[in-house]
């Protein structure tokens, strides 16, 4: 079980980094509960009016659950739920998945993984965009949805290299304002300095015909909205694709584990900054996509992370929806198979 100390305290509200890391601690794997098999491809892709969504998985980390995770439920209640839906309650599988849209001749991504400051079992994107036909090369636009390094660290090697070094880099202002603040940055406890680190190191070599600061609620590419879901992060914005009178929500970190969070809008997860304002902001877009019918995706939800979410009890249940990708695999193999 981790410790305590290892993860963010209930008024702090970050993860703790290990010392000399990048990577928050929760998002490092545990290697003596064993390793999540990694899906083969890791990209899925569906078609919604116009636009094209592709799901491309960076990894997932096999975390312990302990009683620090969710800070507002025993840990047996945690268990509780998890078996009555056939999951594991030793531990949790946490998948990081950045989204691509393809529109108009644009290829914009959004978010970009741990890179290559993951363990084994991450820092696969760039692999697989280049198997799902969309070459680093050919990615214009990043939208980052918040500072937190399994969102960010894909940006740059190990090396400060750029990984999509044609792109415009665009990031919610409020985020920014948070990470580059040297006051909060020296008020931090020593063990949350990393995040304030990792921001800085990802961003501050970026010019301004880079990187590119935007307001809450602004059109940031023709047919993508940024909207505002503050708590997680002081930033922390979704994004919703429009095309053809559909809608997509990348939901970013608004549940970092579905089964249990959005079954329990209302429980906290141990690394939200502002619980209670997250709190407010989950029940508000769960309540807004569920009524709208939106398809979502999630950067935690299980790969693909593609689908819908519906009415479950006082919560909401993701309801995973079979992607164009999934059609061609399954014809690919009857093909094989004859």
């Amino acid at each position: 079980m981790l410790k305590r100390r290892q993860f963010l305290g209930a008024g702090a509200g970050l993860c703790a980094y290990a010392a000399g890391s990048f990577v928050p601690v929760w998002a490092q794997s545990a290697p003596n509960l064993g390793t999540p098999t990694l899906p083969s491809p890791g990209f899925r892709r569906t078609k919604m009016g116009d636009v094209e969504i592709i799901s491309v998985l960076d990894g997932i980390a096999r975390r312990p659950l302990g009683e620090e995770f969710v800070k507002n439920a025993p840990l047996a209640e945690v268990k509780a739920l998890l078996t009555s839906q056939g999951l594991p309650t030793d531990y949790i599988d946490v998948p990081f998945t950045p989204f691509v849209v393809i529109a108009g001749g644009r290829k914009v991504l959004i978010d970009t993984g741990l890179g290559e400051f993951g363990g084994p079992n991450a820092g696969k994107l760039l692999e697989n965009l280049r198997a799902a036909g969309v070459p680093a090369s050919d990615i214009d636009t990043v939208l980052i949805s918040h500072f937190h390094g399994d969102h960010i660290n894909g940006l740059r090697n190990k090396a400060g290299e750029l990984a999509f070094a044609k792109a415009k880099v665009m990031v919610p202002a409020a985020e920014y304002a948070f990470w580059m603040d040297d006051a909060k940055m020296a008020a931090a406890p020593a063990g949350q300095k990393g995040a304030f680190e990792n921001a800085r190191r990802t961003f501050s070599a970026m010019g301004p015909d880079m990187l590119v600061q935007f307001a809450a609620g602004a059109e940031v590419v023709p047919g993508i909205r940024s909207v505002a879901a503050y708590g997680h992060t002081p930033g922390h914005t979704l994004f919703e694709v429009t095309s053809a009178g559909q809608s997509f929500f990348y939901l970013a970190d608004l549940t970092n584990v579905p089964s249990l969070f959005a079954r329990n809008p209302d429980w906290a997860v141990t690394f939200d900054m502002d619980a209670e304002a997250a709190r407010k902001v989950r029940r508000e877009v769960f309540a807004r996509v569920t009524s709208s019918k939106s398809l979502v995706g999630g950067f935690h939800f299980p790969f693909p992370a593609f689908g819908r979410m519906t009415e479950t009890g006082n919560g909401y249940t993701f309801e995973p929806t079979v992607s164009r990708g999934l059609f061609a695999i399954a014809a690919h193999r009857i093909r094989t198979a004859k």
